[in-house]
C-alpha cells in the first residue's frame, strides 16, 4: 500500500466553482509575468489592488470561506510589494497559499497568450460564465492549457533508476517523466517514456499520486515500477545519462516542491 501522500501547489478548500457569488470582500493575487507580488511578511494573498499598479485585467478564480479569490494581471510592482517567482515561494508560504497562486498564475498566462483565436486569427473576448476565450468570428473556444505527464520510480531491489536531463543543475539526476501524448492512456505513456528515455522495460506499474505543476501548466501523475528488463541506455536526446544508484550513494536531486522529490523519499524510507 503506497502511503499517503500530499502534493503541492494544490488546495482542497478552494471552492473553484461557488453556486452562490461570494459577498465578502476579495482577495487579490497580483502577477507579473511569472512572479507573484508579495507583502513584506512573503504573504501573496492581499486586501486590495494598489492605485499606484492598476491591473491589466481581473479573473475570479475561486472562494475561499466566502471570499472571492481573484487573479490580477499588473505590469509594475508597487512600494511596499516585492516580485517573487513562483517556484521561490515554497518554503515560505502554507500550500494552501501556493496552490492559490499558482492557480493565479496558471489562468493570467492562460488570458494573456490566448487574445486571438488559433484557428481564424481574430482578437479574442473573455467568455462571460467560465475562464474561457471565444472567437466572435469563428466561434472557437479556448480553455486553460493543462499538459498531462507521468513520472515514473523504477526500482530493481536495492536500486534506483535515475537519469539526467541537459536541461537540469550540474550533477542533478531525477526519476524518468515525460507527457502523455494523443491516442494513449497514463499506462501506456508511463512504459514508453521509461523504454524510449533509459531503455528499460517495467513491470508491476502501480499509480502513487499526483501533482499540479504550474511552470507552465502540467499535471504530472506519479507511477512506481519494477524493473523488467534492459540496460540503462540514455536517449541522448531529452537524456544525456541514466542508471542505476544506491541508497547511500545518491547523486543531487530535484527540489522537496515536486513529486519526483516524494517519490525518491517514499523509496528511502523503505530502505
Amino acid at each position: 500500500m503506497t502511503p499517503a501522500f500530499s502534493p503541492h501547489f494544490t488546495t482542497e478548500r478552494l471552492d473553484f466553482h461557488p453556486a452562490d457569488t461570494p459577498l465578502h470582500p476579495p482577495i487579490f493575487v497580483l502577477v507579473r509575468g511569472g512572479d507573484v507580488l508579495c507583502r513584506p511578511d512573503d504573504s501573496p494573498l492581499l486586501s486590495h489592488i494598489p492605485d499606484s499598479s492598476p491591473s491589466e485585467f481581473t479573473l475570479f478564480i475561486g472562494s475561499l470561506e466566502g471570499r472571492p479569490i481573484c487573479a490580477a494581471s499588473v505590469k509594475t510592482v508597487p512600494a511596499g510589494l516585492r516580485p517573487v517567482p513562483l517556484r521561490d515561494l515554497f518554503g515560505t508560504v502554507g500550500d494552501e497559499e501556493l496552490g492559490i497562486v499558482g492557480r493565479a498564475v496558471q489562468y493570467v498566462d492562460f488570458d494573456r497568450t490566448h487574445r486571438y483565436c488559433g484557428q481564424c486569427g481574430a482578437a479574442t473576448l473573455r467568455k462571460k460564465d467560465e475562464i474561457a476565450r471565444v472567437c466572435p468570428s469563428c466561434g472557437l473556444v479556448a480553455y486553460p492549457r493543462l499538459s498531462p505527464a507521468v513520472i515514473v520510480r523504477v526500482t530493481d531491489k536495492e536500486r534506483i533508476l535515475l537519469a539526467r536531463s541537459p536541461h537540469f543543475p550540474a550533477g542533478r539526476y531525477s526519476v524518468v517523466a515525460g507527457f502523455v501524448e494523443p491516442g494513449e492512456n497514463v499506462e501506456h505513456a508511463a512504459r514508453r517514456e521509461v523504454m524510449e528515455e533509459t531503455g528499460i522495460a517495467i513491470a508491476n506499474l502501480r499509480y502513487f499520486g499526483s501533482q499540479p505543476w504550474p511552470f507552465p501548466h502540467s499535471l504530472m501523475i506519479g507511477f512506481t515500477a519494477d524493473y523488467g528488463g534492459g540496460e540503462a541506455v540514455p536517449d541522448r536526446q531529452e537524456i544525456e545519462d541514466a542508471g542505476w544508484f544506491n541508497a547511500d550513494a545518491l547523486p543531487d536531486l530535484p527540489g522537496p516542491a515536486s513529486i519526483a522529490r516524494a517519490l525518491i523519499e517514499d523509496w528511502l524510507a523503505g530502505q
